[in-house]
């Protein structure tokens, strides 16, 4: 797996104002904490960051704090929803050897047998995978599958020491047979009318007295 050393620095200024003030710097608030540890407030260089969050599950060496490197994992990534820029990133300190749970991409190679059409349920599993050896993602080739094929979680084969913590019996993906003209063509076709003519209206007895 990929893994980015990136320079930190202390963060001693907080609320909006001083998060405002730090993006207009280049820098990006974030959280560095686990391992027992009192949560760290620290500022990230934006560019480097950015660079660093398009590897899914990088593992971040920041240096700078308390004289050390620390091993990290991105575990929340807060962005501006119009412009995309990053707001603040949540840091989870992990050591070497230990297992961490995290979700890897499922990507899908080769083309399914003529006259299907392939539904792909789950785009990502959860793993177990040691936290400086987590895979980016795990592929599953589909070359051939026929109409009436379905493949479960469990039938993807994870490299060693990875385990899945995704249900083995969650559907990953079917292929289902290509619908015909005629099925397309009575989708789009006009429901019936007057269907408010046939329901009955019960109304209530006019000028009832106590």
């Amino acid at each position: 797996m990929s893994e980015v050393r990136i320079a930190a620095e202390p963060r001693t200024e907080f609320g909006k104002g001083a998060a405002r003030r730090a993006r207009r710097a280049g820098k990006v608030p974030a959280v560095l904490y686990g391992h027992g540890t009192e949560p760290r407030h620290i500022h990230l260089p934006g560019h480097d960051l950015m660079l660093a969050l398009k590897t899914p599950n990088v593992l971040l060496r920041v240096d700078g704090i308390e004289g050390k490197d620390n091993l990290a994992l991105p575990k929340s990534v807060q962005r501006d929803p119009i412009k995309g820029f990053l707001e603040h990133v949540d840091l989870l300190v992990v050591k070497r050897g230990e297992k961490v749970a995290v979700e890897i991409p499922v990507n899908l190679t080769g083309e399914i047998a003529k006259g299907g059409v392939l539904n792909q349920e789950l785009v990502q599993v959860e793993v177990l995978a040691e936290a400086t050896h987590i895979p980016e993602g795990v592929e599953f080739d589909v070359d051939g599958l026929e109409v009436g094929a379905h493949v479960t979680a469990g039938d993807l084969k994870l490299p060693s020491g990875v385990e899945l913590s995704t249900d083995a019996e969650t559907i990953l993906l079917t292929v289902a047979a290509e619908r015909t003209e005629e099925e397309i063509e009575g989708e789009g076709a006009e429901a019936p009318t007057g269907e408010a003519a046939d329901a009955e209206v019960a109304e209530a007895p006019a000028g009832e007295a106590e």
